[in-house]
């Protein structure tokens, strides 16, 4: 977009208009603007490429759906955040001379002439900002600023625009989703707004009420986990109420919870040699069981490899994702030495009716395609003083789980009273996971 002079917001307007506008996108409602760049006299202002912003009053058709004050505040949304441009009085009065109809080339060539670019003589409001000289980084921010409220703009007044007042609403909440900050950076206020909308865009694309909380750690609390791979049968409870509970990927039959068949006198240490798929009775003969899942590790390697911070440990343990936040590259799974992370090759699939409604920000809430997740100790559950689904559905009790810090708890009474180890302990990730036996 080289125009031989140093590049004003006008120039960002006038390429968002030539792009967002060509015939036949967008329904071809709104013609492509000329203007300079194209060879023909005198640039379009705002107004131009917002279809008459100013008067109020829209397209003025009666079968179109636009809202008149949207292009208004379409064109808000572009000028307003650049902080020191206001609208003058002269900026207003020029754009309610032009309210109700789009300018052709022969006025805004006139115009040209005797008024600097994007305003009549003697504008300090809208045409001065429009003047204003910008740097690469400030026309990035206002070309995406511009294409958000050019797009809402046309395809409002689109009359050939299939899309529901609910699709509208969903395609804005995914917008305003796909902008949000990282969940440890928000305020209250913030965590509030998008927990809202992804209650309100549950029920928008899968017609299904959920309750999202993001309840903090609880002070005093630092979870632990124990298993007695004397007790455990093999029969994998568990991992179904796992799948359940945290609504996982039907389609892959994801899990994040393995239970491995070995057979007596195979080292624990030795899973390679173990079978997570068996499908016989069980428990079979000459074998024993072990289960793996997230170790939740004090030195957690996962955290430390993450470019972008979407994954850490919180004060009770549990290592969490940020999943609108992940960028999928992997660095995790792979200092993980445990197997603990999935990555979503695509958008996990949960029937409407199967979804659990009761979800935690950071834990179980549907995710996404291209994304990493894991097991959070069922953090949905256990910060409300509930145990895991896995250690609630286990049948035969082989399953502890506790808080570490309380010591009249189960889990550390396991840990004073019976042999424990740990998998992998040369590693020092010091994990929160310890097996025993009877």
């Amino acid at each position: 977009m080289s125009t031989g002079r140093e590049m004003t917001f006008e120039d960002v307007l006038r390429y968002v208009g030539q792009e967002a506008t060509r015939p036949g996108e967008r329904g071809g409602a709104v013609p492509r603007p000329p203007g300079p760049l194209e060879g023909t006299p005198g640039p379009p202002r705002p107004e131009d490429l917002f279809g008459g912003v100013g008067g109020g009053g829209g397209c003025g058709s009666a079968s179109c759906g636009c809202r008149g004050s949207g292009d208004d505040a379409a064109l808000a949304a572009v000028t307003s955040p650049v902080a020191g441009f206001g609208a003058s009085e002269g900026g207003a009065s020029g754009r309610a001379q032009g309210a109700g109809r789009p300018r052709g080339p022969t006025e805004m060539g006139a115009e040209s002439a005797t008024a600097p670019m994007g305003g009549s003589a003697g504008d300090d409001g809208v045409g001065g900002f429009l003047e204003k000289p910008v740097d690469r980084r400030g026309a990035l921010g206002m070309l995406f600023g511009a294409v958000a409220a050019g797009t809402q703009a046309v395809s409002a007044c689109s009359p050939t625009s299939l899309l529901s007042a609910e699709e509208r609403e969903a395609k804005l909440l995914e917008w305003e989703e796909y902008f949000k900050g990282n969940f440890r950076l928000m305020s209250e206020e913030e965590r509030a707004a998008t927990i809202s909308r992804l209650e309100r865009l549950s029920e928008l694309r899968r017609g299904v009420d959920v309750s999202i909380d993001s309840t903090p750690a609880r002070p005093g609390v630092i979870y632990g986990y124990a298993f007695n791979i004397s007790k455990c049968k093999g029969y994998r409870n568990c991992v179904e109420a796992c799948i359940q509970e945290n609504n996982l990927d039907r389609s892959t039959a994801a899990q994040y919870i393995r239970i491995f068949e070995l057979e007596e006198g195979t080292s624990i240490n030795d899973l390679d040699h173990g079978d997570a798929t068996f499908h016989h009775e069980v428990p079979a003969a000459g074998h024993f069981y072990l289960g793996t899942q997230c170790f939740q590790c004090a030195n957690p390697p996962c955290v430390e490899v993450c470019p972008v911070g979407a994954t850490w440990q919180e004060p009770d343990g549990i290592t969490v994702v940020d999943y609108d936040w992940c960028i999928g590259c992997r660095y995790c799974m792979a200092a993980c030495p445990y197997w603990a992370r999935r990555f979503n090759w695509g958008a996990p699939e949960v029937p409407a009716e199967e979804l659990n409604p009761n979800q935690h920000y950071l834990g179980n809430r549907p995710r996404k395609s291209g994304v990493v997740e894991k097991c959070t100790f069922c953090v949905q559950r256990t910060r409300q003083g509930r145990l895991p689904a896995c250690a609630e559905a286990c049948p035969t009790g082989a399953r502890v789980f506790g808080n570490l810090l309380d010591p009249d708890s189960e889990i550390r009474w396991v840990l004073e009273n019976k042999q424990v180890f740990r998998l992998k302990e040369d590693l020092n990730t010091e994990p929160r996971f310890w097996y025993f036996m009877d």
